[in-house]
Parts: structure tokens; sequence; C-alpha cells
């Protein structure tokens, strides 16, 4: 195989655009249970982020070991935890919850599968449809909690959902 620049390239974003191995952060979430969310437009906004239906008052759980980072009530949002991993490289979001994990506090770290908060529906969430929105995104050199490069993690909670089977 002869590498030519274009297939450096190619090899060079696919590398790249790799979404690091997460676990599920609501249990018994199946394929046929999620939709890719990730490309619509909520309010005027793409939405860069799944959400994920369930009932009021489900257990959530850190989708890798890492830092709780940021607890957040936002009004979009709700409450909100932003999950640093434990290189600093990615954040993950959860929102709309109905409350946080007893005990947690910026700067907790976290296991990976480890319980951080309830399902819910606060911010501008429908109450008669509670859900988490489940964000990811890539940090910037600032490693700024609010700000990155937004990844789609369906193809992630995917891999996670096949991997727990």
């Amino acid at each position: 195989i002869r590498l030519t620049p274009l297939l450096l390239f190619v090899f060079a974003l696919s590398a790249s655009s790799s979404l690091p191995e997460i676990g599920l952060p609501v249990q018994g979430l199946s394929a046929t249970t999620m939709r890719d969310t990730f490309d619509e437009i909520h309010s005027g906004h793409p939405h860069e982020a799944i959400d994920i239906a369930a009932a009021k008052g489900t257990p959530v759980y850190a989708v890798v070991p890492g830092v709780i980072r940021k607890l957040f009530l936002s009004k979009a949002g709700g409450n909100t935890i932003y999950e640093f991993d434990d290189m600093g490289v990615y954040c993950y979001y959860y929102a709309h919850l109905d409350r946080y994990a007893e005990g947690l506090r910026e700067g907790t770290r976290v296991g990976l599968g480890e319980l951080i908060g309830f399902v819910g529906s606060t911010g501008n969430a429908d109450p008669r449809s509670p859900h988490l929105h489940f964000a990811m995104f890539e940090l910037g050199s600032e490693k700024l909690w609010w700000k990155g490069k937004a990844l789609n993690p369906y193809p992630a909670l995917l891999a996670a959902v096949k991997r727990a089977k």
C-alpha cells in the first residue's frame, strides 16, 4: 500500500473523529429505545445532544471515571452536571435532572457507573416528558466547562449498549 497524502488525510481524520468509550448513563438502554437527535434543531438552535426518555427519578450514572467540574442550574438545562474525564480531554453534560445524588459536589471524583443524579424535567423540558439530555464535547486547551467541540454521543451510546449485553 502506498500512503498518498489523501490516504494519510483519511487516516488522520478517522483517528481524530473516534469517540471515547463510555458507559451507559441510564440502565436499560437499547438501540430500539434511543434516537439520534444530535442534528435536530431545538428552539432555533442545534440540539447537539441525545435525549434519553426515562421515568422521573431514574438513576443517572457517570459514563466515565472523572471529576464533577460544575453543578449548574440553567434556564434551559435546569439541574445540570458537567463531568470531565480523568485526562481533561472530554466533558460529559447531563441535563434536566430532577436532583443530584446525595453528597455530589463540584470537585468530586466519580467512578464509571457511579450514581450522580436522577432523571427529571427541569429547565425548559416538558414536565410530561422527563428525560436525560446527554451531550459530550471535546475540551479546548482552556479546559472550560461551558466551551468545547460538540461530539455526537449516539455512536458511543450504541457501542455501550452492545458492550452491556
